[in-house]
């Protein structure tokens, strides 16, 4: 299984969850872990190239090229 499959397989599974303290308990997760990242310089973006991501992200949306979440969704549903 690929990471975006396995990403929103997880993110499926957090909406489900009824109970504040598992949502707490992940945040917390979460927090350590970009803590974690954000000291790893090879996962960095130099603001240039995030420039340049957002540009072309900018353009793709222009021309219609690209897929809504629901879409996203309804193909990993199954």
């Amino acid at each position: 299984m690929d990471l975006q499959t396995r990403k929103i397989e997880f993110v499926q599974e957090f909406l489900k969850l009824q109970s504040e303290e598992a949502v707490i308990r992940l945040e917390k997760l979460l927090q350590k872990e970009k803590k974690n990242i954000s000291g790893n310089d090879e996962n960095t973006m130099t603001k240039d190239e995030l420039n340049q991501r957002i540009d072309q992200s900018e353009e793709d949306f222009e021309n219609n090229d690209y897929k809504k979440t629901s879409d996203l969704l309804s193909k990993y549903q199954g």
